[in-house]
């Protein structure tokens, strides 16, 4: 059981990250182990990784600290080999940073240099996408990486409970999809035919950094997005291709859509304004950022929808 949730103001930026947080807190029941945010900025400052450089249930160990001097300093060094101007880098934790930079070549290279490093992964990338994601609920999660301040226009997260795999950052949403900058995907559900569609999307040049299928969602998605389905089509088309019993928010650089399986087992619960859309698994998450009485509804089986900026 987990929880998912999503909000996209359509008149101008809101505080995104206090909103998320207080929607998730407000679910902790559903997922106490892990929370994810995918968050999408004003931009304008270039492209912005977000990498974590190391296991915090690691922190302690012998050359913990030498470890991730080391590997900072290598993500500027492969950064610049690759053509990149880099702008600012700031550690968000000990084990996570932060990077701004200036490049127009090809994304895959640039993650995949970043990633050759041992011990480092590419959290997301993309000119107003943000994932971060760690250990623990969403307030504690919001306070150590100062996400209250974060204001955005639209944002989705999720929180986990680990029922089949371990607690660990790896296994926590939302996944971006590589190498496709600017989308990610929160999912509550499972899909049936996962591991088809791995081996089609691999067939294609694709690679994956766990065993999600919520990350199958997101490259699914992408790879449409990328040969120009727009991404109220490839929801659609989604519903047919993927099989299993899932509801799923996927995000854009200036899109939030929602899809539900036809058998709609996995709870969403939506409200909408001219100005605001909000949904997550339960409604006392969407109360906890609406301060009068709200009607919400709940979408039908097979029902895909997406709203834009």
């Amino acid at each position: 059981m987990c929880g998912i949730a999503g909000v996209i103001h359509r008149d101008g930026p809101g505080d995104v990250g206090r909103e998320i947080t207080a929607m998730l807190q407000s679910m902790k029941h559903r997922g106490p182990d892990s929370t994810g945010y995918a968050l999408y900025g004003a931009g304008g400052e270039g492209m912005v990784l977000r990498v974590k450089l190391a296991d915090p249930r690691e922190r302690g160990s012998i050359g913990w600290e030498e470890d991730l001097e080391r590997r900072l300093h290598e993500v500027t060094t492969r950064l610049a080999k690759v053509g990149a101007d880099v702008g600012t880098v700031d550690r968000t934790t000990d084990y996570a940073l932060r990077a701004t930079v200036d490049f127009d070549g090809d994304l895959k290279s640039l993650v995949d240099h970043v990633e050759d490093i041992p011990g480092c992964e590419v959290l997301s990338a993309g000119s107003s996408l943000e994932i971060v994601k760690d250990l623990g609920d969403a307030e504690e999660v919001s306070r150590q990486y100062g996400l209250a301040r974060f204001c955005g226009t639209h944002a989705i997260g999720h929180v986990r409970m680990a029922t089949e795999s371990d607690v660990d950052i790896a296994g926590a949403h939302p996944y971006w999809a590589y190498p496709f900058g600017d989308v990610a995907v929160v999912h509550n559900g499972q899909l049936t035919n996962y591991h088809q569609w791995r081996r089609r999307l691999e067939r294609l040049g694709h690679r994956f950094a766990s065993e999600c299928d919520s990350e199958i969602i997101a490259v699914y998605l992408a790879e449409k997005l990328a040969n120009g389905v727009s991404l109220e089509t490839a929801v659609k088309e989604s519903l047919d291709d993927l099989d299993g019993v899932f509801t799923y928010v996927v995000v854009t650089k200036d899109s939030l859509g929602v899809a539900k399986d036809e058998m709609a087992a996995k709870p969403l619960v939506l409200y909408e304004t001219a100005s605001m859309v909000a949904l997550a698994s339960e409604e006392v998450a969407i109360r906890a950022i609406v301060d009068h009485e709200i009607e919400t509804y709940d979408p039908y089986e097979r029902e895909a929808l997406v709203w834009t900026l």
